[in-house]
């Protein structure tokens, strides 16, 4: 009998046109124009009701800090909010062309990181809403939180769409190139050192002078950068650094488990994930110190470790960093897709979209939690929208990098030529997500206001301090 997996191999190809064709059709499904609507339904759910419906997951004390963060600007309120998006895209039109969405994608999660070559690239950098899922949830959170960065550089809505249509028709031009790339090509197709140096060199000064300062920041960004950062020396050697509430030492969880003994079951887990020369490289070095961290804003609340580790010596420094991993907030509305655990989710999804992902890069699980790992640092830099980093100037020369990176992904976990299809050559989807962009910078507005307004009613808890 012959396997269904051989049949797979060995049965007919559809071309590059009958998949361009193929995309194309899907316009009579769901058109382009349609990805402009946006109309808030009769029953909506609240923004406050799912942010204290995430809050009974996350770690109590930690909350306030998270709903702080998320009080600075509507920006951050936007970064925190990608349930409240989620359900509001459950609503609107949506083609059913699938790919791996990064689930949380908005222009502060690209950056830089090193392959496992030590080769520095371009792309996303965040991967705990992943999930597969139709490929205009990525694009419309993407341009949604353009519109609404431009308006915290004091930009007019004018500025707002350029910044719009450099993303779509940027994501255009390049799922065409890739649809006609050969696939095993395209599994190199990174946006690398060399090409994006090409695509600085047709920016402004200022835009070259920034993506030099973010270049040499990443480099320098290493496991080496860590250290005197995070940690200092002790009478028992070199130890991370206790900063409470931000970073602490803790000898029992919030379940009332040893931290020692969690640690034994995760590593012991997350060690069965890496493969064997990964596993042997894990094991020639000593974990000396953890502590828990909290790091971002949608993630503040989960439980983030790190775990300072040593080789030979202190010379030979390695961190590490656990974060747990909870269902995608796109679970609702995708839910044919089976893990054996949230952290492998988390996992798989980032190696299909980055193609050569951190050579620690595992997940695991404890009697508490599923949780994912990966080096704190390795040559990694993010990136910032604000007037002291990617400015007014520098954005939208940065913008089409945003475009470029969100094609590169979707074209590896996709179909690139039926995408291709979809999106077409001219600007019809650039003109419908500008218009989209517009319509939930203004929700976005509203929904801050509620939230600002429910802190003040005490209804939703806030740090004082969100230093």
């Amino acid at each position: 009998m012959t396997s269904e997996l051989y049949k797979s191999l060995t049965s007919k190809r559809p071309s590059i046109r009958e998949r361009l064709d193929h995309g194309k059709s899907i316009r009579k499904l769901v058109n382009r124009s349609s990805l402009a609507e946006f109309t808030i339904k009769a029953k909506r759910q609240t923004p406050i009701d799912i942010l204290l419906e995430q809050a009974k997951t996350r770690i109590p004390e930690y909350v306030p800090i998270r709903h702080a963060r998320m009080a600075a600007n509507p920006f951050a309120f936007f970064r925190g909010g990608a349930g409240i998006m989620a359900t509001d895209l459950a609503t609107t039109p949506s083609p059913p062309i699938t790919v791996q969405l990064c689930g949380d994608m908005h222009v502060s999660n690209f950056g830089f990181f090193s392959t496992t070559e030590r080769q520095l690239v371009f792309g996303i950098n965040d991967f705990d809403e992943t999930l597969p899922g139709h490929f205009d949830w990525d694009l419309k959170r993407l341009i949604a939180s353009a519109m609404i960065a431009s308006q915290m550089l004091g930009q007019d809505q004018a500025y707002g769409e350029m910044i719009v249509r450099n993303i779509s028709s940027t994501y255009r031009r390049y799922l065409n190139e890739y649809a006609h790339t050969p696939f095993i090509d395209l599994t190199r197709a990174y946006l690398d050192e060399s090409r994006l140096l090409k695509h600085a060199d047709h920016t402004t000064p200022a835009a070259q002078k920034m993506f030099s300062k973010l270049v040499n920041k990443a480099k320098n960004n290493t496991n080496w950068g860590v250290v005197g950062k995070l940690t200092e020396k002790t009478p028992l050697g070199v130890r991370l650094i206790n900063q409470p509430p931000l970073i602490e030492h803790l000898k029992v969880s919030i379940h009332g488990h040893k931290i020692t003994e969690l640690n034994d079951a995760g590593f012991n887990s997350y060690a069965q994930s890496l493969s064997a020369d990964r596993k042997q490289l894990l094991m020639r070095y000593k974990l000396v110190d953890w502590a828990r961290k909290v790091v971002g804003v949608g993630s503040v609340g989960t439980a983030c470790w790190v775990l300072y580790m040593e080789g030979a010596s202190e010379n030979d420094p390695l961190f590490l960093q656990s974060k747990q991993a909870q269902p995608s907030v796109l679970a609702p509305f995708f839910p044919e897709n089976t893990y054996s655990s949230q952290g492998e989710r988390v996992v798989l999804g980032q190696r299909l979209i980055q193609g050569a992902p951190d050579a620690f890069l595992g997940f695991g699980q404890t009697k508490e939690v599923d949780f994912y790992i990966r080096q704190l640092r390795d040559m990694k830099g993010g990136i910032s929208i604000s007037a002291d980093d990617i400015g007014v100037d520098e954005f939208p020369p940065f913008a089409k990098l945003f475009g470029w990176a969100l094609a590169n992904a979707h074209a590896r976990s996709g179909d690139p030529a039926v995408l291709a299809g979809y999106c077409g050559r001219g600007e019809a989807l650039d003109d419908a997500l500008v218009a989209f962009s517009i319509a939930y910078s203004k929700q976005n507005d509203a929904d801050y206001d509620t939230f600002l307004h429910a802190i003040k009613t005490g209804k939703i808890t806030c740090a004082k301090d969100n230093n």
